[in-house]
């Protein structure tokens, strides 16, 4: 009789591990980054440029390094800068500036505010499409397959169109979540959004909620920039996601009511 409880335990318990599969399975649309064989390492810095077609890079330093490493991507007369982590793991770099020769260059603090150059190399990217680079992870919009906000939107977006997923998306931000006036105000400057966390909790700022947005629209095969810039003269993050083609404006705070209404919107940069 105990053998036959434990056989019956068992089978509850592969049913139940069953159950939780299908309930995480990932979207089709879904794009996630990999590593490749095309691997470009110059001084400190090591890149992987596989997939550049495809509207990303990896970068990391060549082994652990505690000091502030600076990323710098320069494409004609725009330049982007992003804090690289130490650990000597990759981060996800979108080529979100379209086709064209970019420069990555890793400089490394080495007194004060001075940096040094510890790295260099040149890409010329010819993307496989315009929006391409919007449909993946990188370390602004970072999620990963375990995130609960992907299975989320798998199931909010099944059987919809994108008109439909985007409005669902929408909807689902809108009543779930709170504006954190208190990370609003202590929160430090660099800081950079994070998907998860806002997820599990419902509380967020601008940055937040518009990083959020563009994971759960990305997964679904919707390409989404997250967008910062300024709403009038406050420093603020939105949306602008491609629905069949077109751009849809979107500003996940401004529909929590937790901004002033906004006259004019300014991009200064987009991930």
């Amino acid at each position: 009789m105990r053998r036959v409880r434990v056989l019956i335990l068992l089978c509850i318990m592969v049913a139940g591990c069953l159950c939780m599969l299908n309930t995480h399975a990932l979207s089709e649309s879904a794009h996630w980054p990999e590593e490749g064989n095309n691997v470009k390492t110059n001084g400190k810095m090591k890149t992987d440029i596989s997939h550049i077609s495809e509207g990303y890079f990896m970068a990391a330093v060549t082994k652990s390094n505690k000091n502030k490493l600076k990323l710098r991507v320069v494409k004609g007369d725009e330049t982007l800068t992003y804090d690289l982590n130490g650990n000597a793991k990759y981060e996800v770099f979108p080529l979100q500036l379209g086709d064209g020769k970019y420069e990555i260059s890793l400089y490394e603090n080495v007194s004060g505010k001075k940096y040094s150059q510890a790295g260099k190399i040149s890409i010329n990217v010819k993307l496989s499409s315009s929006t391409i680079p919007f449909l993946y992870p990188n370390q602004y919009v970072f999620y990963t397959k375990a995130s609960e906000a992907v299975s989320k939107a798998d199931e909010l977006c099944k059987g919809k169109n994108q008109k439909q997923s985007f409005e669902a998306i929408c909807s689902f931000l809108k009543k779930g979540f709170i504006y954190d006036y208190v990370k609003a105000a202590t929160v430090k400057a660099g800081t950079l959004p994070e998907v998860d966390q806002t997820y599990a909790t419902k509380l967020g700022v601008c940055q937040d909620f518009a990083a959020l947005m563009a994971c759960m629209l990305r997964t679904q095969g919707i390409p989404c920039k997250m967008v910062i810039g300024y709403a009038d003269k406050q420093y603020h993050a939105w949306t602008v996601a491609i629905i069949n083609g077109e751009e849809k404006f979107y500003d996940p705070t401004a529909a929590l009511n937790a901004i002033s209404k906004v006259k004019k919107y300014t991009a200064e940069r987009f991930y």
